[in-house]
């Protein structure tokens, strides 16, 4: 991991909104409490990563914001950076790409991708409580049978539901 204590001072001091932190405000503070500077590209990749719905890949991040603003190199290393210190949440596509997404500490967020048309939809709040459980003990059980440093990465693929088919209109008869 690349760490410093220096701060770029006109981006360091980050404004909190009326409202509470906002998540690339939260991200900075993550920075600094693990020493690692706050730059242009890092806060330029935050508020991408910060504005998605669905994970991204690094390509995807990079093609967002831009030759011009970030080098894909700068982008890899701010990444793997960011995931160093779980700042970053990594899933996987179907096809095994890593996908990233930002972690500021809340509840995780687990995904279903559509196999057909890799579309990816989060998994409703009450599965995901479930789920959030089941993995928990699971990562108790492995911690007892003296596992240390236990995590997982859970996805999941399928077909969604079919939309139902609109009913036809009835030409009118008079």
């Amino acid at each position: 991991m690349i760490a410093s204590t220096q701060t770029n001072d006109s981006l360091a001091n980050v404004k909190t909104s009326p409202k509470g932190p906002e998540p690339v405000e939260m991200a900075c503070a993550r920075l600094k409490a693990a020493g690692l500077r706050i730059t242009r590209p890092r806060l330029a990749i935050l508020a991408a990563l910060a504005a998605r719905r669905e994970p991204a890949s690094i390509e995807q991040i990079h093609e967002e914001l831009g030759p011009a603003r970030c080098d894909l190199v700068t982008v890899y290393r701010c990444i793997a950076a960011f995931e160093e210190i779980s700042l970053v949440r990594r899933t996987y596509f179907l096809n095994g790409t890593s996908l990233y997404e930002i972690n500021l500490g809340g509840a995780a967020r687990y995904h279903v991708v559509c196999k057909n048309t890799r579309r990816v939809d989060d998994i409703d709040e009450a599965t995901t409580a479930e789920l959030t459980r089941a993995l928990h003990g699971v990562e108790e059980l492995l911690r007892t049978k003296g596992y240390t440093e236990v995590s997982h990465v859970v996805e999941f693929i399928g077909t969604p539901p079919a939309v139902p088919a609109r009913p036809k209109l009835e030409p009118a008869t008079a």
